[in-house]
């Protein structure tokens, strides 16, 4: 009899160690993947700027300006050219330029290297013009 009391002793202090093993090993895991998102979340600081200009044609317009999703104007524009400078806080970003009145969306793609976007209203439509 006392066999089989031996053999289940040995048995629970296996499993015993098993789930302790099993702890660590979460343990583990968990502060590695915090340690991962920490390391994630440093932001990177970008110098390019960029230069919108709304050149020609917008006189009058309720525009509102967005870089990526971020709102950077919203306003009524009164004299030409309407110059808006914009730090880049992204590694890809576009323009998108929306005519409040119609609710109208002109989407452009801005470049990594920073610049100037020269813009002009010809019949309900933004053309981009040639950079400087």
């Amino acid at each position: 009899m006392t066999h089989h009391l031996n053999t289940n002793k040995q048995f629970m202090v296996g499993n015993g160690l098993l789930a302790f093993a099993v702890i660590i090993v979460v343990a583990l895991f968990v502060y590695i993947s915090m340690k991962m998102q920490q390391d994630k979340k440093t932001e990177r600081n970008y110098i390019e700027t960029y230069v919108v200009s709304l050149e020609k044609g917008f006189v009058g317009d309720s525009l509102s300006l967005f870089v990526n999703d971020s709102l950077v104007m919203n306003r009524l524009v009164k004299t030409e050219p309407t110059l808006v400078e914009i730090k880049r806080f992204a590694q890809q970003s576009a323009l998108m330029i929306v005519d409040n009145r119609t609710e109208k969306v002109s989407t452009f793609d801005l470049s990594e290297k920073g610049g100037k976007y020269r813009f002009e209203k010809e019949n309900d439509t933004i053309k981009q013009l040639a950079q400087e």
